[in-house]
């Protein structure tokens, strides 16, 4: 499998990029976490209010205790207290389910901060580095001699621009078809170049 290309400048352009779709990775991830540290200063009203719903519980419970307690004192007289210690209850339990709700809340805005841009960028990397994976790597397997050149200059003729085979050649087709050498070799860098492979036998890279 061929990750990086021959030729210097694309190599360094491809190491280039993968590095800054590292960075990419870490800046949304950082600024997720940013996201979730903002919205979770949200949850201190809700752990107030259940403490605050706690507290009243407990010392309702307590009063209502000392008073159950009082001799010739009916059990009716520390019914409310015990009633409002219930709605101490209901307040402490409002203010865990605010907490939970903006904890949810957080957690959401911070996979959707850091995935979606993440994702994005990865699919068009992947299928940048996926194509060119899979072409040089098919080609690599192909070139290892110079008579494999004709097939990509064959190639080159059906992919490359006009303008582009025209430099090379006013009738690059005839100069195929005719076996000419240095015509042939000139076609086959246009297709080699774009995969990102040095010609065989080549030992300075290509511009």
């Amino acid at each position: 499998m061929k990750l990086y290309a021959d030729l210097p400048a694309r190599r360094t352009a491809q190491v280039i990029a993968d590095l800054a779709m590292l960075g990419w990775v870490w800046l949304w991830v950082w600024a997720a976490t940013k996201v979730h540290a903002v919205t979770m200063e949200l949850t201190e009203p809700g752990r107030r209010l259940a403490g605050a719903g706690s507290g009243f519980r407990d010392k309702m419970t307590s009063a209502g205790d000392r008073v159950d307690d009082l001799p010739l004192v009916e059990d009716r007289v520390a019914a409310p207290f015990r009633e409002a210690a219930g709605a101490g209850t209901d307040i402490e339990r409002a203010g865990t389910d605010l907490v939970t709700a903006v904890e949810r809340l957080s957690l959401a805005l911070a996979l959707v901060t850091a995935l979606v841009p993440i994702l994005l960028a990865l699919l068009w990397w992947g299928l940048t580095r996926y194509r060119f994976v899979r072409t040089a790597t098919a080609a690599q397997r192909l070139i290892d001699a110079d008579a494999d050149l004709d097939l990509f200059a064959l190639r080159a003729m059906a992919n490359q621009p006009m303008t582009r085979l025209a430099a090379v050649s006013p009738d690059p087709a005839g100069a195929w078809r005719r076996g000419e050498i240095e015509i042939v070799r000139a076609l086959a860098l246009l297709e080699l170049r774009d995969a990102g492979l040095r010609p065989p036998g080549s030992r300075p890279p290509l511009a």
